[in-house]
């Protein structure tokens, strides 16, 4: 088995892409975005959190997201901004896909892929890519023509802010 290891930054900005079971394209419907924003609030009030840039696509999502001084733990926040929608998701009868035996044995559910994948965020010039790389996303998946036209992202915010 692989040996994963995380990157190790306290405070460091991150970027992360989290991908859907099976790539289920179930994100972009409104009881999921909902759902998944309220386990994103509710992770950011245990264990705070700066989201600074966020794309959802309907089969996966990427953020850039810096963590408070000394704080290095973003797999307790995946792992509970996760676990927060899986519940709510069932308990609202959204669908999942089915697992196997092995996975049903250990608590795997049919929603999210088990890990997700993280860089840390080096440098300035870094951050740009990442941002961009976030930001049209949507457009190389085919789900907009443009960035300003894909209405789950943070692009236009940092449009506001003058970073494009």
């Amino acid at each position: 088995m692989p040996d994963y290891r995380r990157a190790f930054q306290p405070g460091g900005t991150f970027f992360f892409t989290v991908v859907t079971y099976g790539r289920a394209p179930f994100l972009c419907h409104e009881p999921a975005r909902r759902i998944l924003r309220n386990a994103i609030d509710l992770c950011r009030a245990q264990h705070p959190f700066t989201i600074e840039a966020f794309v959802l696509l309907p089969d996966h999502l990427h953020a850039i997201w810096t963590l408070p001084p000394g704080d290095v733990d973003f797999s307790t926040r995946w792992g509970k901004i996760k676990k927060a929608f899986t519940t709510k998701w069932r308990a609202e009868g959204g669908k999942e896909a089915s697992v196997s035996e092995s996975l049903s044995r250990n608590r795997r559910a049919g929603i999210w892929q088990r890990r997700f994948w993280e860089h840390l965020i080096r440098d300035e010039a870094d951050f740009a890519r990442h941002l961009d790389y976030i930001h049209y996303n949507p457009v190389k998946h085919g789900c907009a023509p443009c960035p300003h036209d894909w209405p789950y992202s943070t692009f236009n915010r940092w449009t506001s802010r003058g970073a494009y």
